[in-house]
C-alpha cells in the first residue's frame, strides 16, 4: 500500500510517470505486471538484452519455441514472434490506461533490431513493420538517437508511429531529435 502511495504521489505531485524496465512472460501470466500497474506503474520498455534474460531464464517460452521451430521459423523470426507476442500482452494491460490518459500514458516500449543501428532505410522499415505488427495504439518503437537513427525517428513519427528516442549522450543530438 505504501509503494502504490509513493508511484501515485511521483506522478500526481511531480507530473513523473515511473516505467518499468523490464519485461517477461513470467510477469505478464502471473500478474506481476497488472499488480505494478495497479500500484502506479505507467509504462514499460523492453529491449533485447531484456527479452535474452526473460527468454533464456524461463520454461515459459519452451512451448512457443517448440511450436515456432517445427512451423519452420528461423532464430530471428522466433525471437520476433515471442517479442511481439509479449509486447502485445503488455499492451493490453497498459490499454485501460493509454485510455483514461488519453494517449498520455500507458505505453509499452519494444526497440527496432539494434544490428540495424547503422542503417537507416533498414530501420525505417524495420519500425514500421514492427508497429504494424504489434498492432496496438500504445505501442511505441525505441530507436537509438544516433546520426543514422535521427532520420529514422522524424520518419517514423511523420508516418504515425509512436517513437521511443533512447540513447542521447550529447545536447547536439538532444537538438538534432527535437
Amino acid at each position: 500500500m505504501a509503494e502504490q502511495a509513493r508511484l501515485e504521489r511521483l506522478f500526481t505531485e511531480c507530473g513523473q510517470a515511473p516505467w518499468l524496465d523490464t519485461l517477461s512472460r513470467d510477469d505478464l501470466e502471473n500478474g506481476s505486471l497488472a499488480a505494478l500497474i495497479a500500484r502506479g506503474v505507467r509504462g514499460v520498455t523492453s529491449n533485447p538484452s531484456i527479452f535474452e534474460k526473460a527468454i533464456g531464464g524461463s520454461l515459459k517460452y519452451d512451448d512457443a519455441i517448440a511450436l515456432l521451430a517445427a512451423a519452420g521459423e528461423t532464430v530471428d523470426e522466433a525471437y520476433w514472434s515471442l517479442v511481439v507476442s509479449d509486447i502485445q500482452n503488455a499492451c493490453d494491460l497498459f490499454k485501460e490506461l493509454y485510455k483514461e490518459s488519453a494517449g498520455s500514458d500507458g505505453y509499452v516500449s519494444v526497440e527496432v533490431d539494434p544490428r540495424l543501428a547503422d542503417e537507416t532505410d533498414a530501420s525505417i522499415d524495420a519500425g514500421k513493420a514492427l508497429f504494424l505488427r504489434v498492432g496496438r495504439p500504445n505501442v511505441m518503437i525505441k530507436v537509438p538517437a544516433t546520426a543514422a537513427g535521427v532520420p529514422v525517428i522524424e520518419e517514423l513519427l511523420a508516418n504515425g508511429v509512436n517513437v521511443n528516442v533512447t540513447l542521447i549522450f550529447s545536447l547536439e543530438r538532444y537538438d538534432e531529435v527535437l
